[in-house]
């Protein structure tokens, strides 16, 4: 399969979880938080001289090159697995960028102010990381074989927990304090007891 034909055989399967189009790199920041997204999620490529609408617009200078290596090596921390493939069609050049998931998370993202923030991809969008996932990354990186105990505090977490319910809710609803709730909610879901889902812009928690 020559070049182009691989091209929109990826172009059209369009943006979905594992795959964003960048139709230039104007911006180190904004790439880095794809690159954060799908390093602490699944996985995935960014098809870069790609516009939105799938059409081929090229990477058009050495400096777009040069931000996307910058974006991966100097704007993520840990520093992400990644590797760039260059491809032609019609005259141009495509770059696809694909990034495993890490087995370091979370993987920040410098934004424009300079703060890093860890990012996470939800369908065809990266969303900025929940408290909750960022204890529950650094739990999985620090007890892989620790079990939960289901003491006084769990169980009166686990008592307010009705429906789908935000972590702003459940501190209230609890009257634990905000940095336990999440410690906990971090904990009951990777033992399976409890669930996350994005709903309106916002990260819901209910028991599985």
């Amino acid at each position: 399969m020559d070049d182009k034909r691989y091209l929109l055989s990826l172009i059209r399967e369009g943006e979905h979880q594992q795959q964003d189009f960048k139709y230039r790199v104007a911006d180190a920041c904004k790439l880095a938080k794809s690159i954060s997204a799908f390093a602490n999620t699944d996985g995935g490529r960014l098809l870069i001289g790609v516009s939105d609408d799938g059409h081929l617009s090229g990477v058009r200078s050495e400096e777009e090159i040069f931000m996307m290596h910058q974006a991966a090596y100097k704007f993520c921390k840990p520093e992400p697995s990644i590797s760039f493939d260059t491809y032609h069609a019609e005259g141009r050049t495509i770059v696809k960028a694909t990034v495993p998931p890490s087995a370091k998370r979370p993987v920040y993202a410098r934004d424009e102010e300079g703060l890093m923030r860890a990012y996470i991809r939800i369908k065809d969008e990266n969303i900025l990381a929940s408290p909750v996932h960022l204890a529950l990354w650094q739990e999985s990186q620090k007890f892989r074989g620790s079990v939960i105990t289901y003491d006084d505090s769990v169980r009166q977490l686990l008592s307010i927990m009705k429906g789908s319910q935000t972590l702003n809710q459940i501190v209230r609803l609890s009257k634990l304090p905000r940095h336990k709730v999440i410690m906990l909610l971090a904990r009951l879901i990777r033992f399976g007891t409890v669930r996350w889902e994005h709903i309106g812009q916002q990260f819901h928690f209910s028991l599985s």
